[in-house]
C-alpha cells in the first residue's frame, strides 16, 4: 500500500518535536527520522524549512491510517470484489445477450441458415450438421424459446448474486464474507463435475482461486465461530491499529 500511495508520515511540517512525538518521528541532527504510521519504516528526511506549525497536533485530531490485519484483510477482500464485479460484468452481458437473442430467435435462425447456405451451397442448411462454431450456433438455434429465457433468467441472477457479494466486499460487510462464501462452496462441485468432463487450463485456475477465496474467508475471517469467531477477529484487528499498537512496536527512545 505504501509502495501505491506513499509512506504516511507525520510531523513533517512542525518545527519541534516534543517528547511524546518521538513514537513518530525523532531529530538527528541536521535530519529528521520519520516513522511511516502504516508499514513502520523509518525514513530520514530534512527538517523542515518554513514549518506550518509549531508542534504536532494531538493524537485525537490525528486519523491514523489501517494497517496489519486490518489493510490485509482490506486488501484482500477488495481483491475478490473485483473479481466478483468481472464476473456480474460479464454475466449480466451474457444475460441480456440471450434475452434478446430469445426474443428475436425466429429471425436470426433464418439469418443463420441463409448465410450457412451462401457459404456452403444448398446442402449446408439445417439438414446438415456442422463442427465447431457453426455447430455450436446450430444447437443454440435448436433450444427453444423457454430454454433459452431460462438461461437468461439464470444467467441475470447469478450476475445479482455476484454484483451484490462485489459491493458487499468492497466495503467490508460481515454478512457479504458468508455470502461469498457460501456462494462459493455452493459451485465448487460444478466446477470439478466440469473439469470431469473437460479438463483446461482455466477450468483449474477458477477451481483453485474459488478453493483458496473459501479458505481464506473461513479461517482468516473466521466465519460460523471458527478460530474464536468474529469477536477475536475483531479484537486482533483492533490490537494492530491505534496509538496502542504504534507503542507497542516502537524501538526505544534514544537516551
Amino acid at each position: 500500500m505504501c509502495g501505491v500511495r506513499g509512506h504516511e508520515l507525520l510531523g513533517t511540517d512542525v518545527a519541534r518535536l516534543r517528547p511524546e512525538d518521538t513514537l513518530v518521528a525523532r531529530d538527528d541532527g541536521d535530519l529528521r527520522w520519520y516513522r511511516c504510521v502504516r508499514c513502520d519504516s523509518w525514513l530520514p528526511l530534512p527538517r523542515p524549512r518554513q514549518p506550518e506549525r509549531e508542534t504536532m497536533q494531538p493524537r485525537d485530531d490525528i486519523e491514523l491510517p489501517l494497517r496489519g490485519r486490518a489493510l490485509r484483510d482490506r486488501v484482500v477482500l477488495r481483491i475478490i470484489a473485483i473479481d466478483r464485479a468481472i464476473h456480474f460484468v460479464f454475466l449480466a452481458a451474457l444475460a441480456v445477450a440471450v434475452f434478446l437473442f430469445a426474443a428475436n430467435e425466429l429471425r436470426l435462425r433464418r439469418v443463420f441458415y441463409r448465410v450457412v447456405e451462401a457459404v456452403y451451397g444448398t446442402s449446408g442448411g439445417p439438414g446438415r450438421s456442422h463442427h465447431g462454431v457453426l455447430g455450436s450456433l446450430e444447437h443454440l438455434f435448436a433450444l427453444s424459446s423457454t430454454k433459452l429465457y431460462v438461461v437468461a433468467a439464470a444467467a441475470a441472477a447469478y450476475a445479482a448474486l455476484e454484483g451484490v457479494e462485489a459491493v458487499g466486499l468492497w466495503f467490508q460487510k460481515r454478512w457479504a464474507e458468508y455470502l461469498t462464501f457460501v456462494a462459493t462452496l455452493a459451485f465448487i462441485p460444478l466446477e470439478i463435475s466440469e473439469l470431469v468432463r473437460h479438463l483446461s487450463p482455466f477450468k483449474i485456475g477458477a477451481l483453485v482461486v474459488n478453493i483458496a477465496v473459501a479458505l481464506y474467508l473461513l479461517l482468516a475471517k473466521r466465519l460460523f465461530g471458527v478460530r474464536g469467531g468474529a469477536a477475536v477477529d475483531e479484537r486482533e484487528r483492533e490490537r494492530d491499529n491505534g496509538w496502542q499498537a504504534l507503542e507497542r512496536t516502537a524501538p526505544p527512545a534514544p537516551g
